[in-house]
């Protein structure tokens, strides 16, 4: 195919969302560069937050955003998830979504810094997994939608100021290709990959952010970047998430002598927010000089444990713990970046033609903090809102010569190994849990003679993200949320209850020229 409807790039919730929005008016190719299920999507565990029980409220899944978000969450935006949520679950379980039952009815578990049990899973502990299953066997059954696995898309093509189409590299002969369509959204998900410390899976590289970026559109509050407090530590295992809803449960953090510790950071001990109980933590880690802490759910019912967390069990029993009777490893690890492409609450970004959904996408749902498990919703809501628009406004597409495709060797466009190590090592170190002036300095300048090594666009990609994302933590001179300075590290309203905005001019070329703070645009408080 060299020209359709509409493109879209990502297979996780948000993109299969946009795609069936989509080809309501059109012919659909979903381009992404692993298999159709791997996307942090399908790694989600803990579950999908939505007001549905009927001892919660929509107000106050609204109200526990906010204090999440530290501030800057955009209501607007925050009133779009909570509302319309309820509609696009219903939808998924229509379309074949099993959500654990009891007695028939929804069963609800509650996570940090929720007020009520609101969080829906599935198979217990992978909700992720079963909201993927779901979309895709709805989306196969349209004959509108192409798949195309294994295609890693490179950049975005513009033309006079628009978005029209991609230029991806094809799955079995490492052809460089163009496609050219109405629009494109792009869901292409997070970046935790860009930290040598992460629970997200190698596909997390952040691509997507960085070729909006290069294109010419607006990305927003990439300071904000959110670790997992409890993440396996144990020698060996990989940086497995052991989900959030193990505390909301009941489970209990312990230091290296077994001493419970967080209450003495947090009145709200395990379930304070993320960032608070992460940093915790770290703290309390370098207070005893241990590589983890403990994760103790050993007081809790094991058939309970093991229903409940089936694949956290297995994982874990695989490297050695059963954690119906030892107490998990765990340690922080990047997860989750709460800003990205910014766009409107239609999914519409500041480059005509480029729509985004999801993780790539700053919404202002999450404000400095994800409330958890509030992603996978944000992902159905605006991956739907994003194909709605998109579907409505895209005008025809015009017919242009497209260029043959080009042979390349797959060190024209992979990741540097070096180079990639070096960054994601340098990123862990100053630009993780805290940060500071020195720190981000050395960073930024570090990065930038990584720059000028980059062999191909997909390494000089994941360098202008991780510069990006260091540019507006040493830009934001204060301590909020998910972005803390131990050099600053009080909250400051009245100066900073602000959005970073970056926009660099249309351009390839522009990419390698350090990003500055475009602008500051209030909060709609």
């Amino acid at each position: 195919m060299t020209e359709i409807d509409f493109i879209v790039i990502g297979s996780g919730v948000a993109g299969l969302r946009a795609a069936i929005s989509l080809s309501r008016g059109g012919r659909v190719a979903v381009l992404t560069k692993d298999r159709l299920d791997e996307s942090n999507t399908e790694y989600a565990q803990g579950g999908v937050a939505v007001a549905l029980s009927d001892e919660d409220e929509i107000e106050l899944h609204f109200e526990d955003t906010l204090t999440a978000g530290a501030g800057i969450c955009d209501e607007k935006a925050v009133r779009v998830l909570v509302e319309e949520g309820p509609h696009y679950i219903t939808e998924l379980i229509e379309w074949g979504a099993q959500f654990d039952r009891e007695d028939g009815e929804l069963a609800f578990t509650r996570e940090a810094a929720h007020s009520r049990r609101r969080i829906l899973h599935a198979r217990g502990d992978s909700t992720g997994s079963e909201i993927i299953r779901a979309l895709l066997a709805h989306a196969r059954r349209i004959p509108e939608i192409t798949f195309l696995a294994h295609a890693a898309t490179i950049d975005l093509l513009t033309e006079e100021g628009r978005c029209v189409g991609v230029r991806f590299i094809h799955p079995s002969e490492n052809l460089r290709c163009e496609m050219r369509a109405r629009a494109v959204v792009l869901a292409t998900g997070g970046a935790g990959r860009i930290y040598s410390q992460t629970t997200n899976p190698e596909v997390a590289t952040g691509d997507g952010i960085a070729m909006a970026y290069v294109a010419g559109a607006e990305v927003s509050d990439l300071e904000f970047f959110q670790f997992h407090p409890t993440a396996l530590a144990a020698p060996g295992a990989p940086r497995f998430l052991i989900s959030e809803a193990l505390r909301g449960e009941g489970g209990i953090l312990r230091n290296d002598t077994g001493e419970p510790f967080m209450s003495r950071y947090d009145q709200r001990a395990e379930l304070a927010p993320r960032d608070i109980v992460s940093r915790s933590i770290k703290a309390e880690m370098e207070r005893t000089g241990c590589q983890w802490v403990s994760l103790d759910m050993t007081h809790l019912d094991p058939d309970f444990l093991r229903r409940r967390f089936p694949k956290i069990h297995l994982t874990c029993l695989r490297f050695g713990i059963d954690i119906t009777s030892s107490p998990i490893p765990v340690s922080p690890a990047a997860h989750y970046l709460m800003g990205g492409v910014r766009t409107d609450i239609f999914g519409r970004t500041s480059l005509p033609g480029l729509y985004a959904a999801g993780e790539t996408a700053c919404t202002g749902v999450h404000g400095a903090n994800r409330l958890a498990s509030n992603s996978l919703l944000e992902g159905l809501v605006f991956g739907a809102r994003a194909g709605e628009a998109a579907l409505e406004e895209a005008p025809p597409l015009r017919s242009v010569t497209t260029p043959a495709p080009i042979h390349l060797s797959p060190e024209d466009w992979i990741f540097d190994p070096l180079i990639r190590y070096q960054t994601q090592e340098l990123m862990w170190r100053h630009v993780s849990l805290i940060r500071n002036h020195e720190g981000l300095s050395t960073a930024i300048s570090r990065i930038d003679e990584l720059i000028r090594l980059a062999p191909n666009s997909r390494t000089l990609n994941l360098l202008a993200l991780a510069r990006l994302i260091t540019a507006a933590a040493l830009w934001r001179e204060e301590s909020r949320g998910a972005h803390y300075r131990d050099d600053i590290p009080g909250r400051d309203d009245l100066h900073w209850r602000i959005h970073s905005v970056t926009a660099i001019p249309h351009g390839r070329a522009a990419a390698a020229a350090p990003p500055c703070i475009k602008g500051r645009v209030s909060v709609n408080l």
